[in-house]
């Protein structure tokens, strides 16, 4: 067990540079992930989502009723600012169907659980983070469907019921599974080191979601990979300065700050890539685009991460060189 126990914390710090792994690996050799499709791509999804829920407490819970405007802000934020940015890229970029059906589908997404890592890496609030995870998926499977069936308009063929459908096996169902279990076993000790281990399952199992889209469509980033990338880099970027501006002109903490930020800008881009699949098969480039989404906000949550802690040390710094002139 402690040999699983190291495995998924080295998983847990280094998930970026592991899906790179996985994602350039699967390019060159696509038959590793051809059996990522269908029902066994749900159920993958379906097991990072029971990851979540079994992390879930009562206290957490507590959290929505014990904050309801931090929620409030968080929620709205979620599923204002990263839809509309998302729908006046596609405007503003003319970007073609399929790449625009997978922006607009991150965009409607709940937020990531690697937010509420990436919140505890640079010192934010996280259990705001978790809170504001729970609600924006508690919300998904109304708000996502509605948002991309009123964004992507009549260019899109959007099935509003299967998407809902989706969204409640994937998301709600797990991660209620997991919310029981931790609170029925979540005192055992057994059930405590088998959690501990959760945090790795869960990034393989994302591993595994990008390396199947990959296996499929792997050969459309030539065609349109500079622009995906273009697309998917703007989106995450703008959404991490404006969650940030929105903690900022609501009068919330630094730690609150960072938090909404990473939770603005990092969306589920794991359940957009099931989704994808599932709903807009004849467009490709929707599912290739949620699989660079999944593998780009890994890396630029981390990156904010290192950035926030790197404006504390310098702060920090600055902080002692003035008291030792005060001093002197």
């Amino acid at each position: 067990m402690r040999f699983l126990q190291a495995i998924s914390r080295l998983l847990a710090t280094q998930t970026s540079a592991f899906i790179i792994l996985v994602a350039i690996l699967t390019f060159w050799k696509p038959e590793l992930f051809l059996w990522v499709k269908g029902d066994i791509q749900t159920a993958i999804l379906g097991i990072i989502m029971l990851t979540m829920g079994m992390t879930l407490t009562p206290d957490d819970f507590k959290i929505l009723a014990k904050r309801p405007l931090d929620i409030f802000i968080g929620a709205c934020a979620q599923y204002t600012i990263m839809p509309l940015l998302a729908f006046s890229l596609v405007k503003v970029l003319q970007l073609p169907n399929g790449i625009a059906a997978g922006l607009i589908l991150v965009g409607c997404c709940p937020g990531g659980v690697s937010s509420n890592i990436m919140s505890f890496l640079c010192k934010g609030d996280v259990a705001f983070s978790v809170g504001m995870t729970t609600a924006s998926t508690l919300l998904a499977p109304v708000a996502t469907p509605l948002l991309v069936l009123w964004l992507s308009g009549s260019s899109i063929d959007v099935d509003t019921w299967g998407m809902f459908r989706s969204i409640l096996i994937v998301t709600i169902i797990p991660v209620a599974l997991g919310a029981f279990a931790n609170f029925f076993f979540g005192k055992k000790k057994q059930y405590q080191e088998l959690c501990s281990v959760m945090p790795g399952v869960s990034v393989i199992g994302l591993a595994c979601i990008v390396g199947g889209v990959i296996s499929y469509n792997g050969q459309h980033f030539f065609t349109s990979g500079a622009m995906i990338f273009a697309a998917v880099f703007l989106h995450n970027s703008l959404g991490y300065l404006l969650g940030y501006i929105v903690g900022k002109c609501t009068g919330m903490s630094k730690p609150k700050k960072r938090t909404i930020a990473l939770e603005v800008g990092m969306q589920n881009a794991g359940l957009a890539t099931n989704l994808s699949t599932r709903h807009f098969p004849t467009l490709p480039d929707a599912a290739l685009a949620s699989a660079v989404s999944c593998v780009w906000h890994s890396i630029s949550g981390t990156l904010l991460a290192g950035i926030f802690l790197l404006a504390d040390r310098y702060s920090e710094a600055r902080a002692e060189k003035k008291e030792q002139e005060s001093r002197s």
